[in-house]
């Protein structure tokens, strides 16, 4: 990276080659790899193909990447030419069907991974679309492998909540060749070397791929037929999916799909912490490739380009929510010197106003500690971490590593403010009684700008309990530190509250009991009000599709009617006149 220079003087040689002017100033005729995403070529850490093709590039590999390939010509997937091992391709950062559509199925004319903004580059299935024009274009090539989060969470039999159907495994409908599920980097290293020494590679963990014979000692999962014929089939299998999600603890899956098999290896091993601080450490520039910059900026960079990812994972278990099966539910700590060095480096660029956006992960405050039980015998299947009404008796938070970081990283010269704008799990600062009060004050000292996100998402018991989320009374304990903290230092910081209208079970007078508690115990009108959607990957969607309890089996209420859905935000949303008080 060149030093103390504007974004603007970064050259192409900076990034990973997009176009052939590009590979032949390297001095390249191939590439080995050629990545293919839904999104513009950002060059940074919080980019997944980015991420994959700098770890590759320092492996050796000479790789490519085309963001946003035109679909409707051979212009852009042909410009690189046809790569030497395989091509890896991806839908982008945001499952293409939610970035191109609402809850309630309203196209988005808005893209923040688009060049100036327009919601007019990224497909519908961008995965299916993209393996497809590979295939158009270039007869008997290379392996396709997808990764990324669309192709993650199809990796079975799945309800699609925009065709209102079961749909096969995604390799089935993509004519790809492997899926890397996850977060994957072992399972593309492997892959990547396997393939380049013509090994065989089907025993790689973290791989999915057909095969014409079921693979014996793995979990056998109900057929896709078997699914179609009987939701509670579709439960079972959805519950061995979920279980075996850990590199330690978990199976291989095997299912029966017409007359053939998909196979799912046990997951790739999780990064280590100098493994976690090595792939941070890759020479990203930061910013969007010269070749996109002509069509304008992308909003994405407003966030992420001064922001520091300081963890991997989520163990929050959250049932609308798809982290744990793509993250995974373990959590992977970068170390504090990573951490620092990336925030010195930030004061390299011209642009950098010693405003860090974001510190944080998945869940802000799950940073530097884990359940010692699941780092040795891996997640159980029997019980979880935290659900709407405990805490694990095995979790013991410890804000302790947190505080610490973050006052090394506030305490850098020329660092004005390090943000933690991540969702924080407020019922793990109640639970954790040694250093729980003392990181609710460091953040409120030092690190909201104004406002600090939580997510309550309901406040009905019934409703939390199917959501996975904990009980009203943890938050109202919550509020009650945070105002008297800012009532001492003199702030006037607010709380912003995420809430979901028409989650499976939620029906109407739900959402009236909800209002009721905004504005007679929180004293404030909600705006971050969505409507659910159901996304592959989680047990909100298998309640979505089934209208069942997915631990009881019993019959639950699903709103499935646009209007109603709406209606039920609505209720949430009318404003309350407040005419005295401090409302947060």
């Amino acid at each position: 990276m060149n030093k103390k220079m504007p974004p603007s003087s970064f050259s192409d040689k900076d990034f990973l080659p997009t176009t052939r002017k590009e590979m032949h100033a390297r001095g390249w005729e191939q590439c080995d790899v050629i990545l293919v995403s839904g999104d513009a070529y950002i060059d940074s850490p919080f980019i997944g193909v980015a991420t994959v093709g700098r770890m590759l590039e320092k492996l050796g590999y000479k790789v490519g990447i085309i963001g946003q390939p035109d679909v409707k010509s051979d212009k852009d997937i042909k410009r690189l030419g046809e790569p030497r091992l395989y091509w890896g391709v991806s839908g982008g950062s945001i499952d293409s069907m939610v970035a191109n559509y609402t809850a309630t199925k309203k196209f988005r004319n808005s893209d923040d991974y688009t060049p100036g903004g327009q919601n007019n580059k990224r497909p519908d299935r961008a995965v299916l679309v993209y393996t497809n024009l590979i295939r158009q274009n270039f007869k008997n090539t290379v392996p396709v492998v997808l990764g990324g989060i669309e192709a993650s969470l199809r990796r079975v039999t799945h309800y699609d909540y925009w065709t209102n159907k079961l749909r096969k495994p995604v390799l089935f409908d993509s004519k790809a060749d492997i899926l890397v599920y996850g977060m994957g980097e072992m399972a593309i290293r492997e892959l990547t070397h396997a393939l380049d020494s013509d090994k065989e590679w089907r025993d790689i963990r973290g791989l999915c791929y057909i095969d014409k014979e079921p693979k014996e000692h793995y979990h056998q999962l109900p057929s896709h037929k078997a699914c179609l014929e009987d939701k509670e089939k579709y439960i079972d299998l959805f519950d061995l999916f979920y279980d075996n999600n850990d590199p330690i603890a978990a199976k291989g899956l095997c299912q029966q799909v017409d007359n053939r098999y998909s196979i799912q290896n046990p997951p790739c091993d999780y990064l280590s912490e100098p493994e976690m601080d090595e792939v941070s450490a890759l020479p990203f520039t930061r910013e969007l490739h010269p070749y996109h910059q002509p069509e304008g900026k992308v909003k994405c960079l407003e966030t992420i380009k001064f922001s520091i990812m300081t963890h991997q994972g989520c163990w929050g278990e959250c049932n609308f929510c798809a982290i744990g099966v793509h993250q995974g539910r373990t959590i992977r700590t970068r170390s504090e010197q990573s951490i620092v060095k990336e925030a010195h480096q930030f004061k390299e660029y011209k642009d950098f106003k010693g405003i860090i956006s974001d510190l944080g992960g998945p869940t802000a405050n799950m940073y530097g500690y884990e359940c010692n039980k699941k780092l040795k015998l891996g997640t159980c299947d029997h019980q979880r971490c935290v659900d709407s009404k405990h805490l694990c008796k095995s979790m013991k938070p410890d804000h302790t590593r947190v505080i610490g970081m973050m006052k090394q990283v506030r305490n850098i010269p020329g660092i004005r403010k390090a943000f933690v704008a991540s969702g924080i799990r407020y019922d793990l600062i109640n639970e954790d009684k040694r250093k729980g009060y003392s990181y609710l004050r460091e953040l409120v000292q030092h690190h909201i700008s104004g406002q600090m996100k939580v997510a309550p998402e309901h406040t009905e018991q019934r409703v939390l309990d199917l959501m996975g989320k904990p009980g009203k009374q943890t938050l109202v304990d919550f509020k009650k530190l945070y105002d008297k903290l800012n009532r001492e230092m003199g702030k006037q910081q607010y709380l912003t509250y995420y809430l979901i209208a028409a989650h499976p079970g939620c029906e109407e007078s739900d959402m009236h009991k909800l209002k009721n508690f905004t504005t007679n115990v929180l004293k404030m009108n909600p705006e971050q009000a969505q409507v659910f959607t159901p996304t592959p990957g989680t047990y909100s969607a298998v309640m979505y599709y089934t209208e069942m309890d997915p631990e009881t089996r019993k019959k639950i209420f699903v709103e499935k009617d646009t209007f109603r859905k709406e209606k039920q935000k609505r209720i949430v949303q009318e404003k309350t006149n407040f005419n005295s008080g401090f409302a947060s």
